[in-house]
């Protein structure tokens, strides 16, 4: 079991890294939350990591924290019907306390917007943790409104808008829809200097809206 990787952060993409550890390079994938806290590349990171082993894949999971490979590993072991994947779109869609509020009030249709979980999911989701969420502490807090309207505008994208279509794609979304949320988001912020990671949670909560 590879339960924790320290080492030199070498490269990152929205959805996972690749971090050496004493030359050997281990591919972690990631959720949002732990990508936006990153080191920039060839800084020393530390991920905690769960292993998980299918018939057809060994894949590696790392967190910045504890308590997300907690919850994530509790999603996965403990919410029939969720797999690693599912988890951790579940980890992506919003802020932890966010996503504890949403279970606290049953609130279905806030889950339900999570990329792949429909209502009978969210429904799934609700009963099965909303039982154990004292064992990952704090308070709920609300969930942040959604951004503006969408609007888009054809044209090459700047690399972390590039990056961000591509891990909305793996997150089960549309070409087309991901790359029209990006284009919105950085029309509405054409000064601002928006990181991959940035545009992905304005987008996912673009989605939710």
């Amino acid at each position: 079991m590879i339960a924790q990787l320290t080492g030199t952060l070498l490269e990152s993409t929205p959805a996972s890294v690749v971090v050496d550890v004493q030359g050997v390079g281990y591919e972690v994938l990631t959720p949002l939350s732990t990508q936006e806290k990153l080191p920039p590349p060839m800084g020393k990171v530390t991920l905690h990591t769960s292993l998980v082993v299918r018939e057809d894949a060994v894949t590696l999971y790392g967190f910045l924290t504890r308590r997300e490979k907690r919850l994530f590993e509790t999603i996965i072991g403990s919410v029939k019907g969720f797999g690693p994947r599912m988890a951790l779109a579940v980890l992506s869609a919003m802020p932890l306390e966010a996503l504890f509020q949403a279970i606290a009030q049953e609130d279905l249709k806030t889950l339900s917007r999570i990329n792949g979980v429909g209502k009978k999911s969210a429904a799934q989701l609700v009963l099965d943790m909303k039982g154990r969420l004292e064992e990952f502490g704090g308070s709920a807090s609300p969930v942040p409104p959604p951004g503006g309207s969408a609007s888009s505008a054809p044209g090459s994208l700047p690399p972390q808008a590039q990056d961000a279509v591509k891990a909305l794609e793996t997150l089960g979304y549309r070409h087309e829809d991901a790359r029209r949320a990006v284009e919105a988001l950085l029309a509405e912020a054409p000064d601002s200097e928006l990181s991959s990671s940035s545009l992905i949670r304005r987008a996912l909560a673009r989605f939710r809206g």
